[in-house]
């Protein structure tokens, strides 16, 4: 069984804290993480019809049940839940007492917000960063790297990732999803969600894409809101700072699974890939979301942001930490090209030279210095980021 680099923070929190809060995408793992990291602890998963039913119209008989403490799996399918665990908690004053999981981040977060706050610590769980798979089933190429995703099922159990991904997709993005929001012409929505694969790495435009699938610009609001809160899809913020009215305020669009986006676009095979238009995009949403695993994977937020201007001057990603930035710019290419720093370039100019310099990442195999440009493979981010906290920037 692969070890999470989450693993340390969850159980220093579960000692910490009378509940934590696990949020993130189905088949991220976090069920196998709770049962591997508390085995002896009880569990209780309101997928289960049965299990559901006495959660929801018995709720005290329910946690009674668990004195010890207990894990809840999809707490969103009983939010009323929450307020008797609250009770509980409160009344009992010890720490580790409940483990709740949920993949609908907005609706179990608000219903935290409301009922738990300052009583539970918060987690989010997302699939495989490249570092927790590289010594065992990381693929030898970067184009299988971006077909294959990071699911664990589909690494665990070796499975094909076209068929799998295809397997989530209806299962769960076609059915459970439409079931939310009551969602009638299924078409449409499976027009949508493909086309906002296409859009991969692109400034958001709701009117465009709603223009496209043929359906308002309320309607596609709402079915962006539900992929982002179903951890589908991730919107980008833009980076602000007083240096010019010109920045681009809307946020870019990216799958939180670079195989899930693959599999959306139609592609079955390695070649697919490297022949494809939107490689590049790709590339660019696997390193985009390797920098956000790594922060969740501390138990942090999201502190990544983009540089973008009225006249196209862009770097694709802005770290943050207090006032200090790390910018980084991502590119597919594995021969460097002088043209890769000129985003890097442009934006030292408008914002002032970073403290800790600028990255780059890009698709060859060597770390490099040059300057005060760190080049790294994507294959190395980690160790990007942990260079980065040695020297004090504390991402």
């Amino acid at each position: 069984m692969i070890n999470r680099k989450i693993e340390p923070i969850f159980r220093d929190l579960v000692s910490q804290y009378p509940v934590v809060t696990l949020t993130g995408p189905r088949q991220s793992g976090k069920t196998t993480l709770c049962r591997k990291v508390f085995p002896s602890m009880a569990y209780a998963n309101l997928e289960s019809p049965d299990v559901r039913e006495y959660a929801a119209t018995d709720p005290r008989g329910f946690l009674s049940a668990y004195a010890e403490g207990v894990i809840i799996d999809e707490i969103q399918r009983v939010p009323q839940l929450i307020s008797y665990v609250q009770s509980i908690v409160d009344e009992r004053k010890t720490p580790g007492q409940f483990i709740l999981t949920g993949s609908q981040q907005f609706e179990v977060m608000n219903t935290i917000n409301q009922s738990l706050a300052g009583r539970t610590a918060l987690l989010r769980l997302l699939p495989f960063s490249i570092s927790e798979i590289q010594k065992t089933t990381l693929p030898k190429s970067l184009d299988m790297m971006l077909l294959k995703g990071f699911y664990p099922r589909i690494h665990d159990h070796g499975l094909n990732p076209t068929q799998a991904l295809g397997d989530y997709y209806e299962t769960y993005i076609e059915r459970d999803l439409r079931q939310l929001m009551s969602i009638r012409d299924l078409s449409l929505f499976q027009k949508f969600v493909r086309l906002c694969a296409g859009r991969i790495g692109q400034i958001l435009n709701m009117q465009s894409l709603a223009n496209d699938t043929g359906v308002s610009h309320t309607t596609v609001q709402q079915w962006v809101s539900l992929l982002e809160a179903s951890y589908i899809v991730v919107l980008l913020k833009p980076w602000y700072c007083n240096i010019s009215r010109r920045l681009i305020k809307s946020p870019k669009l990216y799958f939180y699974d670079v195989g899930l986006a693959a599999y959306l676009l139609g592609m079955e095979s390695e070649i697919h890939v490297s022949r494809d238009p939107l490689r590049g995009n790709l590339f660019e949403n696997l390193a985009l979301i390797e920098a956000i695993k790594y922060r969740f994977n501390r138990g942090k937020k999201n502190a990544v942001t983009f540089y973008r201007d009225s006249r196209g001057n862009e770097v694709d990603m802005i770290l943050e930490s207090g006032r200090e930035v790390f910018p980084i710019e991502v590119k597919a290419g594995a021969t460097i090209a002088d043209d890769f720093f000129k985003g890097l370039k442009y934006f030292s100019r408008v914002a002032g030279e970073p403290s800790h310099g600028s990255g780059l990442i890009y698709g060859g195999k060597e770390i490099q210095q040059r300057g005060n440009f760190r080049i790294y493979p994507i294959t190395a981010m980690e160790e990007m980021f942990d260079s980065l906290n040695n020297k004090g920037f504390n991402y």
